[in-house]
């Protein structure tokens, strides 16, 4: 029992020794965050007005406007090769030759058939001319006429198929010269003289556009209505962020037909010239664009704005150094600084030193302190 009360004695000395220092050491913190007077120290700014651009962001890929996968038309042995890897080439340009001498063959068999059709019906034509004379004179009769017609239509037919016969070998022998169907760079070449090159077989070689170039991003579909208000014809400014800092402009060419219901995002491309070839399709770069304009916005210090437990508020200095409450709406936020509503432009508002203040409370300003200057050495 004794030993209970000399314990709830010391208990009661180091409540007190407690209480004490915190009389001494806490109040000279809290004067020092304080006045004497109980006002409190805070830094202030001026609102202003001004219309301000809002600026989406979003990560990209460089994609190209075109690839084209070169393959033959017909399995047959590549012969010669015309390029080389990495090289930039033009649409039309020959890329392979593959072995034509089969297709030669065939036209030249073609042709000679056609010459000796076409030989067959000059014949068959002198001997229409001559019975027709005879039949003139009664020498024939028109059957032998008939017949001889009939033979120089035939002969005229034969003909026509040696034409079309001539002009599909043509065709089948111009597959043996692959070339280039858009103007671009060329990847990696994968085949080599005497290989075998199918239709179905690996891609020969890939060309990719990369002038002018493309770059895919995506935005919250919620940006696409502001997008679509500001820039009707389309062609919206995009903007690539390049290593270095250096900045290409381009201009938005698709917007997808569908929003990503996942996601809540929606696909865009933005197409940029690339003479230079800085852009290299794959690879990731950031973009930015201006989703819409907000006019004579008030402007404060996106600091200044506190957020209470229901609505946003700024505390704004009265005439009198005393502050009080405003509820806002914040409608963007640009560089740091917020647009809001619901406050005046010119109003001082407090931008630090917001934790302690409650309506009335009095306020003084934080100058900054003049720097020290240095010891003399």
């Amino acid at each position: 029992m004794q030993a209970s009360k000399k314990y709830l004695w010391i208990g009661v000395g180091v409540a007190v020794v407690a209480g004490a220092a915190y009389l001494v050491f806490g109040g000279k913190a809290e004067r020092g965050r304080s006045g004497g007077d109980g006002t409190q120290s805070v830094k202030t700014v001026i609102a202003t007005q001004k219309t301000i651009p809002i600026t989406v962001t979003a990560n990209g890929y460089v994609t190209a406007v075109s690839t084209v996968d070169v393959r033959p038309k017909v399995q047959n042995i590549v012969r010669t090769i015309h390029v080389k890897e990495g090289q930039f080439v033009k649409a039309g340009q020959l890329l392979f030759t593959l072995d034509e001498r089969s297709d030669q063959s065939n036209v030249a068999r073609a042709s000679a058939q056609l010459a000796a059709g076409q030989a067959d019906l000059a014949d068959a034509e002198q001997v229409l001319k001559r019975n027709q004379d005879l039949l003139s004179k009664n020498f024939v009769s028109q059957a032998v006429v008939d017949t001889a017609r009939n033979k120089v239509e035939a002969l005229r037919n034969t003909v026509k198929a040696n034409q079309a016969a001539i002009q599909s070998s043509a065709v089948a022998l111009s597959d043996n010269k692959i070339t280039a169907g858009i103007s671009g760079r060329i990847g990696v070449i994968n085949v080599h003289p005497g290989s075998l090159a199918q239709p179905t077989g690996t891609v020969m070689v890939t060309i990719v556009q990369i002038d002018p170039i493309m770059i895919s991003f995506t935005l919250p579909e919620r940006e696409l209505r502001n997008i679509r208000a500001t820039y009707p014809q389309g062609n919206a400014p995009v903007h690539a962020q390049l290593p270095g800092q250096e900045v290409l402009t381009g201009k938005l060419t698709f917007i997808d037909n569908l929003a990503d219901t996942q996601s809540g995002t929606i696909r865009m491309k933005a197409e940029f010239a690339n003479a230079e070839q800085k852009l290299w399709p794959g690879a990731y770069v950031n973009v930015n664009l201006v989703s819409r304009e907000v006019p004579d916005a008030v402007l404060v210090p996106a600091q200044a704005v506190v957020t209470g437990p229901v609505d946003k508020l700024l505390y704004v200095v009265q005439p009198d150094d005393t502050v009080q409450e405003q509820k806002i709406e914040v409608l963007a936020i640009e560089d740091g600084q917020a647009a809001v509503s619901g406050v005046k432009a010119g109003s001082r508002v407090v931008v630090e030193g917001t934790k302690n203040l409650r309506p009335g409370t009095k306020i003084r300003e934080v100058k900054k302190a003049a720097a020290t200057p240095a010891a003399p050495t």
